[in-house]
C-alpha cells in the first residue's frame, strides 16, 4: 500500500488554512528544505509599533507599502550645543542648552524603492511632499548589493570598521535636535514604499521561500505586508491562512495553491461521508491588521455567524488592508472554517491514480454543491482511496469602514518670510539698549519657526539669537497708500493687503480691542491700526478704519508693493543688540524649508530707546524777541490712561534748540518746553527753529517750524 498524504500543521479546525505538505511514502518531501519542523513564530502586528534596538532582533522583510518602526542599529553620543543669550550693560545673561541626535535605523531586510513620511512621537517629522517639520540632516540607503558604508558611521567607528549594511534598507540621522523630544530619541515610524504597487500573496511567498515554492500562488493582491517572525514557515503560513492557500506537490517541491476551480470530476456513492460537529467551529473571527487609510493604524474586522460555539478566534495580519478587504479576509475564513465541516472518503479503480493530494475535484452528479480538496491518497490493489474535504465558494466582496481618523495636517513649510526692522519699544519696558523687532512667517501654511543669527560686521560673524515665535501676518500692500493725520480716524484711505496663502487671514476689531492695541501693524515706517479686515480675493484683504500714525510714527504713506506686517503679540520676537544707533545691521533666518537662509539688513535709527520728536512746536516774533514752546512726548505709556501728562521716562528733562537764520545758527538748550531768544538788531525776523528731546540714550528726531 502506498500513501500520499496532505497534513495540516496549523490551522482552524484542521481545514486547509496552514497546511503543509507531509510525507510521501518512497520519496519524503523534507520539511527543512523550505520550513522549520516545530515551534515557528510568525509575524504579529505588536512586533512592528515600537521601534527598538535590541541585538538579535529580526528585520523585517517589507512589501508594497507599508509603515514600520525600524530598528535602532547605529548611534552616536548626543551633542550638547550651548547658546547664550543676553548680558552685557549690567544686565543678567541666560544660557541655554541644547542636544542632537546621529544614529541609524534598519527599516527592511529586502531592498526598498524610497520613503515616505515620518513620524516622530506619533507627530509628522516629514510630510507627503518630503518636507521636513524639523532641520535635520538625512540619509537614505535603499538595500541594494552595491551600497557603500555611510561617512558619518565610517568617521565615527574607523575606516574599515563600518559596515555597509548591503541587502539592509536602512536610513541616518545625522545631527536631529531633540529639543521637542524632550532631549532623547523620539519613538520613529517610517512610511516604506518597497514596492511600486500592491503585491500578489503568491509571489510574496514564493520570493520568501528563496524559490522552493513553485508556480503562481494566491493572487491576492495586498498593499503591503511586513515578513517578520523567526522562520521563513511561520510567515508563509501566515500568508496562506489569510488567502485560504494550501500546499501540494508540484514535481520534486512544493506549490502554494488557492485556485477552487474543479480539474477532475470523480464518481461517488456515497457511502463514507462525516461531518465535524458544529461546536467545533468558532462563531466569530477577528482579523487585524494596519489599515492605509487611517495611516497604518491597527484596524479590526469580525465576521460572525449564526448558531455553533461561543468560540472566537483573532489572528493577527501584518499586512497592509483596507476595512473591507480586512472584513472579507475574516468572512471568508469563517466560511472556510464551516465548509471544512464536511469530509468524504472515495473508492474509485485505477483511473484515478494520477490525483494527488492539493488536487482539487467535484462529485458527479453534485457539481452545484462545490469543489472538494484533496487531502490523502492511498493506492492498494489497483483501488484509488481519495480524502476530501468540502472548500467554500470564492468570498463575496464585503464592504466595511475603519473609522474616522484625526489626521494630524501635513502641509509644507515653504519658504521663510523674514522681516526686521527697529520699531518704538511697544511694551513701555524703557529699553536700554536697541532692540530689533522680528516677525517672520513662511511661503506655505505649514512654516512654523526658523533660527535666527544677526551679525554687526557684514556677515564676518554671526551671533545666535534663539527662534522667530509663532507665524506671523506678512504680505504686501496691493495699491499706494495715501498721506492722513493722526489726529483722527482714516476713512478716506483702504489698504488691500495680499498675503501669501489661504491659512493667513486677518480679523476686524472693535474700538475696546484697539484701544487695547489690537491690529497693529506696520506699512513702511508707519505703525498703524485697522477696524475692519475683508477678504475681497483669493488672499487678497481689504482693511478700512485705519489709525495712523501710532507710537508717534510718522505718516508718509506707502508705495505699492510695500510690506504689511502685523504685530500680533504672539509673533513678534524683539532682539536687544549690543550696539549703537546707526550700526549696520545683518538678520539671518534660516527655516526647515529654507535651501539658503533668508537674510535681511537694515540700520539701526535708535527709535526703540530714544524718546520721540515734539509735537505742537510754534515759534514767532515779537518785539525783536523769538518764542518758541512744543509739547514733549515720551517713549512709554502710549495709551494715556489717566488724562494727565504721560511719564517723562528719561533721567531729566531737556532740550537742545538750534535756531537757523541767514545770519546764522544758534543752538541752545532748555529744560522747560518752551525758550525765548532775543534777536539782535541785525538778526534777520525769519528762519527755521528745530526741537530734539535730550534722552537718556541720545537725542530723539527733530521738530521743525519755520517762523
Amino acid at each position: 500500500m502506498a500513501t500520499l498524504v496532505l497534513t495540516t500543521v496549523g490551522g482552524l479546525v484542521g481545514g486547509p488554512i496552514g497546511a503543509a505538505l507531509g510525507g510521501m511514502v518512497g520519496q519524503a518531501a523534507d520539511r527543512n528544505l523550505l520550513f522549520k519542523p516545530k515551534g515557528r513564530q510568525g509575524p504579529r502586528l505588536t512586533e512592528l509599533a515600537v521601534q527598538s534596538s535590541s541585538y538579535g532582533r529580526p528585520i523585517p522583510r517589507l512589501f508594497g507599502r507599508m509603515r514600520v518602526a525600524g530598528q535602532v542599529i547605529w548611534a552616536a553620543d548626543l551633542v550638547e550645543h550651548r547658546q547664550r543669550e543676553g548680558g552685557g550693560k549690567g544686565q543678567p545673561g541666560l544660557t541655554s542648552y541644547s542636544y542632537s541626535a546621529s544614529f541609524a535605523v534598519a527599516l527592511s531586510a529586502r531592498p526598498i524603492i524610497n520613503v515616505g513620511r515620518i513620524w516622530a512621537d506619533g507627530n509628522l517629522l516629514r510630510g507627503a511632499a518630503g518636507d521636513w517639520k524639523v532641520a535635520t540632516g538625512f540619509r537614505l540607503y535603499r538595500g541594494d548589493e552595491e551600497q557603500g558604508a555611510d561617512p558619518l558611521i565610517a568617521s565615527a567607528e574607523g575606516v574599515g570598521q563600518a559596515p555597509a549594511h548591503r541587502g539592509i534598507a536602512y536610513i541616518v540621522f545625522e545631527d536631529l535636535p531633540l529639543a521637542q523630544f524632550g532631549n532623547r530619541i523620539p519613538s520613529l515610524t517610517f512610511e516604506v514604499i518597497a514596492d511600486p504597487e500592491p503585491m500578489p500573496v503568491g509571489a510574496i511567498a514564493g520570493e520568501l521561500s528563496g524559490g522552493a515554492l513553485s508556480g503562481e500562488g494566491p493572487l491576492q493582491r495586498l498593499d503591503g505586508f511586513s515578513a517578520y517572525g523567526d522562520s521563513v514557515r511561520g510567515v508563509v503560513e501566515t500568508l496562506a491562512e489569510m488567502s485560504g492557500a494550501w500546499f501540494a506537490p508540484a514535481g520534486h517541491g512544493i506549490a502554494m495553491r488557492a485556485d477552487t476551480v474543479p480539474g477532475r470530476t470523480v464518481e461517488d456513492d456515497g457511502r463514507f461521508r462525516r461531518l465535524t460537529p458544529a461546536g467545533r467551529v468558532p462563531r466569530s473571527i477577528l482579523v487585524s491588521h494596519y489599515d492605509p487609510d487611517r495611516d497604518w493604524q491597527t484596524g479590526a474586522q469580525r465576521a460572525v455567524r449564526q448558531g455553533g460555539s461561543d468560540a472566537a478566534v483573532s489572528i493577527d495580519l501584518p499586512a497592509a488592508l483596507s476595512a473591507s478587504a480586512a472584513k472579507t479576509i475574516a468572512t471568508a475564513m469563517l466560511a472556510r472554517a464551516e465548509a471544512g465541516r464536511t469530509r468524504r472518503r472515495l473508492e474509485l479503480d485505477s483511473a484515478a491514480i494520477d490525483i494527488a493530494p492539493g488536487a482539487v475535484v467535484t462529485i458527479a452528479g453534485e457539481e452545484q454543491r462545490g469543489a472538494w480538496r484533496v487531502t490523502a491518497v492511498a493506492v492498494e490493489r489497483f483501488r484509488v482511496t481519495l480524502e476530501l474535504v468540502s472548500l467554500a465558494p470564492p468570498p463575496i466582496p464585503a464592504r466595511a469602514s475603519g473609522g474616522r481618523i484625526l489626521r494630524q495636517p501635513d502641509a509644507p513649510a515653504g519658504n521663510t518670510i523674514l522681516h526686521a526692522v527697529e520699531l518704538p519699544d511697544l511694551s513701555g519696558a524703557l529699553a536700554m539698549r536697541p532692540q530689533l523687532t522680528i516677525v517672520a512667517a513662511g511661503t506655505r501654511a505649514g512654516w512654523r519657526r526658523a533660527a535666527l543669527h544677526y551679525s554687526l560686521d557684514e556677515g564676518a560673524r554671526w551671533t545666535a539669537a534663539g527662534t522667530t515665535r509663532e507665524p506671523g501676518v506678512i504680505g504686501t500692500l496691493a495699491q499706494a497708500l495715501g498721506i492722513a493725520p493722526s489726529t483722527m480716524i482714516d476713512r478716506r484711505h483702504w489698504i488691500d493687503v495680499d498675503l501669501p496663502h489661504e491659512a493667513m487671514m486677518l480679523t476686524g476689531a472693535d474700538d475696546a480691542a484697539l484701544d487695547r492695541g489690537a491690529n497693529l501693524a506696520t506699512v513702511g515706517e508707519e505703525l498703524l491700526q485697522f477696524g475692519s479686515a475683508r477678504q475681497i480675493g483669493s488672499g487678497r484683504w481689504r482693511l478700512t478704519g485705519l489709525r495712523r500714525g501710532r507710537f508717534g510714527t510718522p505718516i508718509h504713506g506707502a508705495q505699492q508693493g510695500a510690506r504689511f506686517v502685523l504685530l500680533d503679540g504672539d509673533s513678534v520676537a524683539t532682539i536687544p543688540i549690543e550696539a549703537a544707533p546707526g550700526q549696520r545691521i545683518l538678520v539671518m533666518a534660516n527655516g526647515v524649508g529654507d535651501s539658503v537662509p533668508v537674510e535681511a539688513s537694515g540700520v539701526l535709527s535708535g527709535r526703540s530707546l530714544l524718546p520721540p520728536a515734539p509735537v505742537r512746536l510754534a515759534a514767532r516774533v515779537l518785539d525783536q524777541t523769538l518764542h518758541c514752546s512744543w509739547r514733549r512726548r515720551s517713549r512709554t505709556d502710549w495709551r494715556w490712561r489717566d488724562g494727565i501728562d504721560t511719564a517723562l521716562a528719561e533721567e531729566r528733562e531737556a532740550y537742545r534748540v538750534t535756531i537757523s537764520t541767514a545770519g546764522g545758527t544758534i543752538t541752545l538748550e532748555s529744560e522747560a518746553p518752551s525758550v525765548t531768544v532775543p534777536l539782535g538788531a541785525t538778526t534777520p525776523a525769519s528762519g527755521q527753529v528745530a526741537v530734539q528731546q535730550i534722552g537718556t540714550h541720545g537725542l530723539s528726531a527733530a521738530a521743525t517750524v519755520s517762523f
